[in-house]
Formats: structure tokens, C-alpha cells, sequence
């Protein structure tokens, strides 16, 4: 087996400019986007695209996976600050994997409809994000902010229903954040609210 040699600097370069480019197309048009339109947004071309990523969908994966890996440093971030406001921290975390989450559907619809499985529990990155939200739980939990019955495992299918209202919704952001609003309601001790 043979291993593959490190990218060049300017092939580093350039695959970090097609995936962030990927990412700001698909999050603009969609993932049905043209891998064109990919390469003109980064300043490449299409060829470049391919040789990094052979497939659509390899580009898809990789913009899926650069998100989560994202989200899961800045989890991290989140719980190494030790906020002075353990509810506002944790409230705060389920809006940003809310919002997350929404995005990583639509990447998970497309590759699922093309026949691409991608695995989405017991990874790597998920078992961090499980421990940053049992962190931030059991802090807003000792502060009051949050309910003493829950568990970050029961929290999961939570937030992919909570993520789920909040696509329903559509883009008119005062309406998701009054929606998510009501939703984190339901996670709080009974008789405290957000108006609290």
C-alpha cells in the first residue's frame, strides 16, 4: 500500500480556496450547484476542482465534513471559555447546532440522493460534540438555566426536531428565533422562561 505524498503548498492552497468557495456557493444556490460555478468562485479552474475532489459528491463530503469539524472546535471554544452565564452559553451552543444542523441536511439529502452513505453517529466529531453538550447541560444544569432531567444523549433527537421546526419556518429570522425561543422553553426548569 502505498502512501500518498503531502499536498504542495499552493495545492493546499488551492484546495482550501475550492472548498471554501464550495461552501459559500452551496450555501447561496444550494448543493445543486454546478461544480463550475465552485471553480469560478475560487479563482480556479474546473480541472483543479477534480483533481482534489474526483466527484461532486467528494466535494460535498469534504464541505460536510470541514462544517462539523468547525463547529466542533468552536464547541470546544465554547466550553473551555466557562462562561459566567452557563444558560446563555448552552442556549447559545443549541442555537449555533440548530442552525448547523440545518445545513448538514442538506448536504446528507444530496449525497443520499446519489446513493452516497455518509456516517452520521459515532464519529469522531460527534463524540466531541456530545461531550461539549453534556459539559454545557450539566453547567446550565448546576446554574438553574436548564432542566435537571435531561441527558446529552436525549438532548440529540431534540435538536434534530428543534432543527427541523426551524427549516419549517424559512429564512424570516424573527420568526426562527421566536420559534427556537419557544422550543428552548421546553428545556427549561418548569415556570422559567426566556422573559426570566
Amino acid at each position: 500500500m502505498t502512501e500518498s505524498k503531502p499536498l504542495r503548498a499552493d495545492a493546499r492552497r488551492n484546495r482550501a480556496r475550492v472548498l471554501e468557495a464550495a461552501e459559500s456557493v452551496f450555501a447561496a444556490r444550494g448543493t445543486g450547484a454546478p461544480t463550475e460555478e465552485v471553480a469560478r468562485a475560487a479563482g480556479v479552474g474546473v480541472g483543479t476542482v477534480f483533481r482534489h475532489f474526483p466527484t461532486k459528491e467528494e466535494l460535498l463530503k469534504a464541505v460536510l465534513f470541514a462544517r462539523l469539524l468547525r463547529f466542533a472546535d468552536e464547541a470546544d471554544a465554547v466550553v473551555a471559555a466557562n462562561s459566567p452565564d452557563p444558560g446563555d452559553a448552552f442556549f447559545g451552543f443549541l442555537a449555533g447546532w440548530i442552525e448547523m444542523a440545518g445545513a448538514k441536511n442538506a448536504y446528507l439529502e444530496a449525497l443520499s440522493a446519489a446513493g452516497i452513505a455518509v456516517p452520521t453517529s459515532g464519529s469522531v466529531i460527534g463524540e466531541r460534540l456530545i461531550g461539549s453538550l453534556g459539559v454545557l447541560l450539566g453547567r446550565a444544569q448546576d446554574a438553574g438555566a436548564a432542566r435537571k432531567d435531561l441527558s446529552a444523549e436525549e438532548l440529540i433527537p431534540v435538536i434534530i426536531g428543534m432543527a427541523k421546526g426551524a427549516e419549517h419556518v424559512g429564512d424570516d429570522p424573527v420568526r426562527r428565533a421566536r420559534t427556537i425561543e419557544i422550543m428552548f422553553d421546553a428545556l427549561r426548569p418548569p415556570g422559567r422562561s426566556l422573559a426570566e
